[in-house]
């Protein structure tokens, strides 16, 4: 399904279903012990954000570390590979659903109710904003403790009433403080109102870095040199151009042209950098129109040339790499890769990659135009932001950089 109408069924569905589904919790409720549940086999829900499944890390480590968590997770089908790269919740306990069309959407959650009980769940962490969809598989899970993101006085952003914890979403802090937060809901020893009322270090939200063997790092220059055969590591630097963003919101591309010129630059200037463009294997073709204009030896487009599962390794042989705000800034933060994150319509302030990385933000008056209260769908069909973002700007960055580490 396309993300407009599932906005649409998540307002129009979603708002009915979830006042009915309040009056079952309510109900259930009423028979139902109130003594505080244990937080021991724990559900996270994050469905259509790839990148959140990486900021996500410390939070679960920290449940790991305090409570010893038996961790579970439910996502979306098309997003669990990037949950798979840190590897930190078990495969048997991952529960996928299958966004294609309505018909498995409902079937996947009739069975996602089932699973929770056969698991049995005793708490679940709603990772979305606002979601209603997300907030019906929470309260309908059957967990005694139930944490998410609640509205409080927030106009328009009704979901229910499916929650025992309700923390308040901080808009003025990283999403991975905000993920954080939810954690120390669910481990509160005492009610508040609203939750979480804790302070979050840096420390806590720190992620795990992966390393690699020679022989996989060798193996992915091998790669390398199956689409440039002239490529060679002991004189040559390998710089990304990840050109592209998700359909979920395509304001966050910056112009093709402008990445044309960005790499014809830096070639001309560096003659020891090869340009790799990256994407999926259905911007493959996208890539190569981009790699044409470009017209240089030394840019090849590699789009859909690897599993997404390979990337932390081409990130670990690269010298840097400049991307849109898109997955691919989140994925190489687990790795020591220098990055260089173009933002427009979303800010840095909550969705800045934990890593080696730099924003680019050229912090217009209307700038970050999606949030949580629009479920991130802006009314914008110019993205000024991102083209208030000179070439000048961006390679004086990476120039910088690259000649600092050559």
């Amino acid at each position: 399904m396309n993300v407009d109408r599932m906005r649409k069924i998540d307002y129009y569905a979603g708002v009915p279903l979830t006042f009915l589904a309040t009056l079952w919790v309510r109900l259930v409720g009423l028979f139902r012990s109130r003594r505080s549940s244990e937080v021991k086999n724990v559900l996270l829900i994050e469905l259509s954000e790839m990148g959140s499944a990486i900021l996500v890390d410390p939070a679960m480590q920290k449940l790991k570390r305090e409570v010893d968590a038996n961790l579970h997770f439910c996502i979306f089908a098309s997003n669990k590979p990037s949950l798979d790269l840190l590897g930190t919740v078990p495969q048997e306990n991952i529960f996928t659903i299958r966004e294609k069309s309505i018909a498995t959407l409902a079937l996947d959650s009739l069975q996602f109710l089932f699973w929770t009980r056969r698991r049995r769940i005793d708490t679940v962490m709603d990772l979305e904003l606002f979601s209603r969809y997300t907030a019906l598989l929470t309260g309908l899970s059957g967990a005694r403790k139930r944490v998410g993101y609640y509205g409080f006085h927030n106009e328009g952003l009704y979901r229910g009433e499916m929650l025992t914890h309700r923390v308040a979403y901080n808009a003025h802090q990283h999403m991975a403080r905000n993920f954080v937060a939810l954690v120390n809901a669910a481990l509160a020893q005492t009610p508040e109102l609203p939750y979480s009322k804790t302070l979050i270090g840096d420390e806590e939200i720190r992620l795990r870095k992966l390393s690699f063997t020679a022989e996989e790092q060798e193996h992915m220059r091998g790669l390398v040199r199956a689409d440039y055969p002239e490529f060679d590591p002991a004189v040559q630097r390998i710089v990304l151009i990840n050109p592209n963003a998700s359909e979920l919101l395509p304001q966050r591309r910056w112009m093709p042209e402008r990445y044309t010129e960005l790499a014809q630059r830096l070639i001309d200037r560096f003659p020891d950098i090869v340009v790799l463009l990256t994407g999926s294997p259905s911007e493959r073709e996208e890539a190569e129109g981009l790699r044409q204009r470009i017209d240089r030896d030394r840019c090849v487009n590699f789009a859909g040339r690897l599993k997404l599962s390979q990337l932390p390794v081409l990130y670990s042989i690269s010298a840097l790499m400049v991307t849109n705000d898109s997955g691919p800034g989140h994925f190489s933060s687990i790795t020591d890769l220098r990055t260089f994150v173009l933002f427009g319509p979303e800010t840095p302030a909550l969705y800045a990659s934990l890593g080696n990385s730099t924003p680019i933000y050229a912090g217009l008056a209307c700038s970050p135009c999606v949030s949580a209260a629009n479920h991130r769908k802006t009314a914008c069909s110019d993205n000024v932001c991102l083209q208030a973002i000179t070439v000048d700007r961006v390679f004086g960055e990476v120039e910088s950089s690259l000649s600092a580490s050559s």
